[in-house]
């Protein structure tokens, strides 16, 4: 166990000439020349003072040899006296007279300080088959086979098959299913049939012709087929929905959806929800857009569902 050396004046580490106080814990910015040494006899305690320098003199002729041993035997008592005194005062401390070693560079703790260890801990999804979009109010079900995308931050609620796969077109990865939830933006309009209808392009474009780097994952759109649309119950709101068959240059396509309905919570803004469904045999079932559908539901009630009505059917 290392002892933290007590509060004094040391030698300043980073400047050996001058010395520096230690407050016991830590150096403070007080500075002061050093004194100079005094060659005196030590205090009590550091052994015997040193004996004062004496001159011998020898007759000269007389006994040279023997009175040349006896000076410089004394000479070195004398030397060895001084230095052993001048050792003494310089390690010793003002206010102690019983000295004590240089305070070191950094506070040495007398033992080691507790350190807090951060343990990463996983929560688990309360909910795996639910998706919250909290910004519109709704939740959207997460159909077996699916999970929740959580790298999705600015491009709304998004739930997609897990398998990903080398795009038929230009170098990138595809997946096989996916459904996001948007709030309406850059319109004021209500009517979720012209939302609906104005969207479906875009939901298309967006899927299958280019993506946000501007390149063309299968190819580009090459023809598309109205295959449903339709009023519908969404979250206990009106809504409407138009379903596209989209061809490829390369690739099977697949199927595009737009949902427009209102929400049911705050300002009731007008959400759209985009499905993309390949067409691919190891894709879901194109049916699995009319089971999301009648799966979404209000945050503020989760028995408001919905679902396709018997009076929407296949429409030239």
């Amino acid at each position: 166990m290392s002892m933290t050396p007590p509060p004094g004046w040391y030698p300043d580490p980073h400047q050996p000439s001058v010395e520096r106080w230690w407050d016991g814990t830590a150096w403070t910015e007080h500075r002061r020349t050093p004194e100079v040494p005094q060659m005196a006899p030590a205090q009590q305690g550091f052994g015997p003072a040193a004996p004062a320098a004496t001159t011998v003199m020898a007759p000269a002729g007389a006994g040279g040899g023997r009175a040349k041993a006896v000076a410089l035997t004394v000479a070195g008592v004398v030397l060895v006296g001084a230095i052993v005194t001048g050792a003494v005062v310089l390690t010793g401390d003002d206010g102690d007279p019983q000295g004590g070693p240089p305070a070191p560079t950094e506070p040495v703790a007398s033992s080691p300080e507790p350190t807090a260890t951060k343990t990463a801990t996983s929560t688990a999804d309360p909910d795996p088959g639910t998706l919250v979009d909290d910004l519109n109010g709704i939740t959207i079900p997460v159909p077996d086979g699916w999970e929740k995308d959580s790298d999705s931050l600015g491009d709304g609620a998004t739930i997609h098959t897990p398998g990903l796969y080398d795009c038929p077109g230009d170098s990138g990865i595809c997946r096989r299913g996916t459904v996001t939830s948007t709030t309406s933006t850059g319109t004021n309009e209500t009517d979720p049939k012209a939302l609906a209808r104005g969207d479906i392009k875009d939901a298309a474009d967006a899927a299958y012709d280019k993506n946000k780097l501007d390149r063309q994952p299968y190819g580009g759109i090459t023809s598309h087929q109205k295959v449903k649309e339709g009023q519908v119950a969404v979250a206990g709101r009106t809504g409407y929905f138009v379903r596209w068959r989209v061809h490829t240059e390369k690739g099977p396509g697949g199927y595009v959806q737009s949902l427009a309905f209102a929400s049911s919570v705050g300002s009731e803004s007008m959400i759209i929800v985009r499905f993309v469904v390949d067409a691919a045999d190891q894709a879901p079932p194109v049916s699995v857009m009319d089971e999301i559908t009648k799966g979404i539901r209000s945050v503020d009630d989760s028995a408001t569902g919905g679902g396709v009505g018997n009076d929407v059917g296949a429409t030239p």
